[in-house]
């Protein structure tokens, strides 16, 4: 029997207790043993919950448990999590987690450790929930040389965008209603300012280029800028706004950014709604590959923690964690990179227009019902320093939106 040891009974411990309990049976015959719970670490009491009676308070005692092969870490946050993985790999016991802001900050070192001693650091819950997405591209993919990683890494941020794309709401009411049902915290700046879907996507472009790319340096903007008129161009244009997590490799170097941004019916992530995630890679074989799902909820990501649980439980003694150099890759300025613009801005075309084209050249108008007092116009392909330069120039910005 494998003893395993659960750190944090919140949303996803709880969740992976469950699943370890109620597919006990599934699990061992998949791994040629029974998997059992042994501890379950919290600083809370839960009166009248069957966790009572394996609960403990102090990690020393799942630390010092030689029985104990696996820990399963929920617990959220750098400290004591990071502190706590640690000392779990060095004792000789493999880590699975679903915590991308200890992965994105310390993943790099956590699996060194796990290589020296041949113990497993796995994270596949901290990207994509419940997606398969970075075994599939440690195992199914590895004939291919991926160059190219984007997709919807936020399931608050892609509700609320979806709410007032079909609903007109503002950006204030959406983020409310997502609170009131449990998809968004009580503070939700990691999600709405783009931090954790930046995070997601370091981790998930280390993964795919098999060197480390340090989430500090990934250009972010989140959704809080977003205005219902802003829907309103997109749908005039026949497009949605989502937040988009976006890399590619080019060479030794990786472009890489979070950022709104206008996507078209062609585009795969176009249809991906409400919390759902969605993760989509290029091969240079391949071609393009997504892979969609819940990317948040209890039960999807605990499913996933679980996932890694069994891998480790199935190579006891052998480390087969993320191949990787450990080399941090060159991050391409982001004021290099170019991108088309949707730009709002203040009046009417009539009397704006000569004045634009002026900084920007030829460009697309765009109406929309319901705006009287602005129009809006599409950029070509423009260098964001360039960008940058030109529109401080211009009165009356309203707003500015990349176009896919």
């Amino acid at each position: 029997m494998i003893k395993i040891a659960v750190l944090g009974y919140g949303t996803v411990g709880s969740g992976a207790v469950k699943v370890l309990q109620t597919n006990r049976e599934s699990i061992a015959r998949r791994v040629g043993e029974e998997l059992c719970v042994k501890y379950v670490l919290d600083l809370r009491d839960f009166p009248g919950d069957p966790v009572e009676e394996i609960l403990v308070h102090d990690y020393k005692e799942i630390l010092k448990d030689p029985e104990v092969r696996i820990v399963v870490e929920t617990m959220g946050g750098v400290n004591p999590a990071y502190d706590f993985s640690k000392l779990a790999l060095q004792a000789g016991k493999s880590v699975c987690t679903s915590n991308k802001e200890l992965v994105a900050q310390h993943g790099v070192e956590l699996m060194q450790i796990a290589k020296e001693k041949n113990v497993n650091y796995m994270f596949e819950a901290s990207c994509g929930g419940g997606i398969p997405i970075i075994r599939a591209m440690n195992e199914a993919l590895t004939a291919d040389v991926i160059d190219e990683v984007s997709g919807i890494l936020n399931g608050t941020t892609n509700y609320i965008l979806t709410k007032m794309t079909l609903e007109g709401s503002e950006f204030g009411d959406a983020l409310a209603e997502a609170q009131k049902n449990g998809y968004a915290e009580r503070n939700p700046e990691a999600d709405i300012e783009g931090y954790d879907a930046c995070r997601k996507i370091a981790i998930l472009s280390s993964v795919a280029y098999g060197s480390h790319v340090d989430f500090t340096d990934v250009y972010t903007e989140g959704i809080t800028k977003i205005k219902a008129a802003d829907i309103r161009y997109a749908a005039a244009m026949g497009k949605v706004i989502k937040l988009l997590a976006f890399s590619r490799k080019d060479g030794n170097a990786v472009s890489a950014r979070v950022t709104p941004a206008l996507i078209g019916p062609d585009d795969p992530l176009y249809a991906v709604n409400d919390v759902f995630n969605a993760v989509l890679v290029h091969g240079n074989m391949l071609g393009d590959a997504m892979f969609y799902g819940s990317g948040a909820g209890s039960l999807p990501t605990a499913s996933a923690v679980v996932a890694d649980v069994v891998a480790c439980a199935k190579n006891p003694g052998r480390n087969v964690a993320v191949p990787g150099t450990g080399e941090t890759l060159e991050i391409v300025p982001f004021e290099e990179t170019e991108s088309r613009f949707f730009v709002r801005v203040s009046g009417n075309p009539a009397e704006r227009l000569d004045g634009i084209k002026a900084l920007f050249g030829e460009v697309e108008t765009v109406a929309a019902d319901g705006t009287e007092d602005d129009f809006g116009f599409v950029t070509g392909l423009i260098e964001e320093r360039v960008f940058a330069e030109k529109i401080a120039g211009l009165d009356g910005v309203l707003n500015r939106i990349r176009v896919m």
